[in-house]
């Protein structure tokens, strides 16, 4: 909002084409002695000067609007700005222009809007549309010019700063039905290998004091005349950490409806991850592979669905020339589902990292599949073949280095990769 001033009404071109006239048409009936030109300029000096006679000392006041409810990719979003006149003498008109995000789908943003405000009174202009592509948009900056007294007087344009919109990326189809790895919480929904309280068998024991009644098998105590009681598995929870490489951006970002690049696939399959297994009841946390390192501390319920969907906004890419993760920063318990196109080599090198260090990790592919450089010469196909060999090859070594790679497609992408994370943590180790 803006600070009523006097001094920023300054004259227009009308005002100066008025006095021109005017001063001509006196100063020729005088040299000439005509009466009829004094007469001719008599009506533009009297309009002038009853148009000048109340002069406004209030600027516009200019807000922009914006829905702060919880918009996804491709959902409706509701601005408008908002043009108030706080003086007591109306503006003849106002001319509104304002700038959108391009990911913002506004309509008639692109053009400038004339409207009257009346004096104490403010004017409205709607404008609805669509939200294209997640992150942090802008609506703005807007800016206003108004003419008064007759289109004599005009502001200087005032200019109101952006108004946010946050829109929150769709969260696509996600369903993992096998076993965590490794479930090392308190309380949760997944079989974890610790006996306790829970609804998967173990296996039958003899009685020990402090076992429950209802536990005992008669068959088997029948059977071997002493008391034996069935044990099960406790159910507990898990960690997923949901590691980020934001290293480069590969790809062209088409918004909801159009292509998708690495940083949208890696986004919105986070959002969906985190938004499964919160829904289970697990712990998530979010690590970024790059310069930054933001990372978000594990915690579960809807709070912190909804503060994993704030930090995926400011999901950037991050290049960097050295950066890594230090294995002991991340619990060992944790499932570390890692998105990544790997392009970049240090990616390779971090998974492996991962793996040797004992850590759980599923590698999920975000590369997309219609990617590629822009073509600059003749050369640039091949090359192209050439490198989308050598990583077939860089994804070949991973697997048999034991890092899983699968690449997102939605429901069930780590279904396969889940299953065998699980049966190699339940596999006996050797010494």
């Amino acid at each position: 909002m803006t600070e009523p001033t006097a001094g920023v009404w300054v004259p227009t071109r009308a005002l100066g084409r008025t006095v021109l006239l005017t001063g001509l048409l006196l100063l020729l009936g005088v040299a000439l002695g005509r009466v009829d030109l004094v007469l001719l300029a008599a009506p533009f000096a009297i309009g002038a000067a009853i148009n000048l006679h109340r002069r406004p000392k209030a600027v516009p006041e200019v807000t922009i609007t914006a829905d702060e409810e919880h918009i996804v990719e491709g959902g409706e979003v509701e601005a408008g700005i908002t043009v108030a006149n706080p003086d007591v003498i109306g503006y003849d008109l106002v001319v509104v222009r304002t700038r959108t995000s391009p990911w913002l789908r506004l309509r008639h943003a692109d053009r400038p809007f004339a409207i009257t405000v009346p004096s104490d009174g403010w004017a409205a202009i709607d404008l609805p549309g669509e939200a294209l592509r997640w992150g942090r948009q802008d609506v703005g900056p807007a800016a206003a010019r108004a003419a008064a007294c007759g289109g004599l007087l005009a502001c200087r344009p005032i200019v109101t700063p952006a108004r946010g919109v946050r829109v929150y990326p769709v969260t696509e189809p996600f369903n993992a039905t096998e076993a965590m790895p490794a479930a090392a919480g308190l309380v949760g929904a997944h079989r974890s290998r610790r006996p306790g309280e829970g609804g998967e068998l173990a296996g039958v024991r003899q009685f020990a004091p402090g076992d429950r009644l209802r536990r005992i098998d008669w068959r088997v105590s029948l059977r071997t005349r002493d008391l034996h009681v069935a044990y099960t598995l406790s159910d507990r929870d898990a960690e997923v950490l949901l590691l980020l490489d934001v290293l480069g951006e590969v790809g062209l970002a088409g918004g909801v409806r159009g292509s998708s690049s690495v940083l949208d696939t890696t986004v919105r399959a986070a959002a969906a991850i985190a938004e499964h297994y919160l829904h289970r009841g697990d712990r998530v946390s979010l690590l970024e592979y790059g310069a930054s390192g933001r990372r978000l501390r594990a915690a579960s319920g809807r709070r912190q669905y909804l503060t994993v969907l704030e930090w995926l906004l400011d999901v950037r890419a991050d290049p960097v020339e050295e950066s890594f993760v230090v294995p002991h920063h991340i619990s060992s318990s944790a499932l570390v589902v890692v998105l990544t196109p790997l392009v970049d080599p240090r990616a390779a090198d971090m998974l492996a990292q991962l793996t040797q260090s004992g850590r759980y990790t599923v590698a999920v592919d975000t590369l997309p599949t219609d990617a590629a450089p822009p073509v600059r010469n003749q050369w640039t196909p091949a090359a192209s073949r050439l490198w989308r060999i050598e990583r077939e090859n860089v994804l070949g070594r991973l697997r048999e280095h034991g890092v899983p790679v699968v690449t997102w497609a939605g429901a069930g992408s780590l279904d396969l990769v889940l299953r065998d994370v699980a049966r190699m943590a339940s596999a006996p180790r050797g010494r």
